[in-house]
């Protein structure tokens, strides 16, 4: 009997816990992480955590508060299993040479620090998209894209349709001066062409044949129907 080959999905997650210039802390807005998992985990799909280093995954503890904890994310929040999986991340030397069906980058602060400059990301992430497999990447996790190169040598946002976490957000989330960069800034420095919701802090996804990109933390639910809608196409 013919069986269909296991969907597999990589989400890459950050092992920062504070901002450079402060010691406010940071790490992984757990939503972000959530909603995909669970629309992945329902449809029977394997999932692979890993970050950077491996080991431990921070949670910005901004994202367990009352308004933002929602109830995905509550669901697992709550789970003693999913919770001992976040302490033991695979490292993205273990994963790199793997073949997945979407790789994804999950968002928060820290992912500004872990992701722009790391070179796994970054050959990760080009022999995906070039490999015509979904990449995906929601609120700052896209800061990840900003130095991936094609094969080329162009950067792979350039010319590309996008959208992240822009600067008036990081105003609203009083994060100005705590962030290394200005994250829509440099994405439009690279010629993408970045977009973003009329209403602040609402939902946004973006679609550009295989890179799909969230604005914020609001488009984690909307970001997981996407991915799973797109990955349905391919199969």
């Amino acid at each position: 009997m013919y069986k269909m080959n296991l969907i597999k999905i990589l989400i890459i997650v950050t092992n920062i816990n504070s901002y450079a210039n402060s010691n406010l802390e940071t790490g992984l807005w757990l939503s972000e992480l959530t909603h995909l998992y669970h629309a992945a985990e329902t449809k029977g799909y394997q999932v692979t955590i890993a970050s950077p280093n491996g080991g431990n995954v921070p949670i910005d503890p901004e994202s367990l508060k009352t308004f933002t904890l929602d109830k995905v994310s509550k669901k697992y929040w709550n789970d003693s299993a999913f919770l001992a999986m976040l302490k033991n991340s695979k490292s993205l030397k273990e994963v790199e040479n793997e073949k997945f069906d979407v790789v994804y980058l999950a968002g928060g602060h820290g992912m500004m620090y872990d992701f722009p400059n790391d070179t796994i990301i970054q050959n990760i992430i080009r022999k995906q998209y070039e490999d015509g497999k979904i990449v995906a990447a929601i609120c700052h996790g896209v800061g990840g894209l900003l130095n991936v190169k094609l094969s080329n040598g162009e950067y792979l946002i350039k010319d590309k349709t996008i959208t992240g976490f822009n600067w008036f957000e990081e105003s609203l989330a009083n994060r100005k001066k705590k962030v290394p960069f200005n994250l829509e800034a440099q994405l439009r420095s690279r010629g993408s062409d970045y977009r973003k919701s009329f209403i602040p802090m609402t939902s946004k996804v973006v679609v550009d044949r295989n890179l799909i990109t969230g604005q914020n933390p609001f488009s984690s639910k909307e970001m997981a129907k996407v991915v799973m809608r797109e990955l349905g196409k391919q199969q």
